[in-house]
């Protein structure tokens, strides 16, 4: 967030400004998804980019192997991982609508080890 305040080229942003209405693969409900980051930049070009921003830890961005054994932590894995798709997906299509971009960081985007 400091590196958002102190970036000349970002010229707004919040955090958790807004929801994403997404169909939840585990109940068929509609659900709200608030992404964690709304950024507009002045791009290197000089043009205007507005993005969606959400961080994840990359294991959370991938698809859990599957075990034999379906212990409470697979379990939670699967599940959390076919929401943020959900989610995501949502995402993906809010941000086409309004010609925005969604990006998902993770540590290695963030340089975080």
């Amino acid at each position: 967030m400091v590196y958002c305040d102190l970036n000349e080229n970002i010229l707004e942003w919040g955090s958790e400004e807004f929801w994403i209405p997404y169909r939840s693969p585990i109940d068929s409900r509609v659900h709200r998804y608030f992404p964690d980051f709304y950024i507009k930049v002045r791009e290197s070009n000089g043009s205007i980019a507005k993005y969606v921003v959400e961080v994840k830890p990359k294991k959370q961005c991938k698809e859990p192997k599957v075990q034999s054994k379906k212990t409470k932590s697979y379990i939670y894995e699967v599940t959390e991982y076919a929401k943020n798709q959900a989610k995501w997906k949502a995402a993906i299509d809010f941000c086409k609508d309004r010609k925005w971009q969604f990006k998902i960081l993770t540590e290695d985007d963030l340089g975080i080890r």
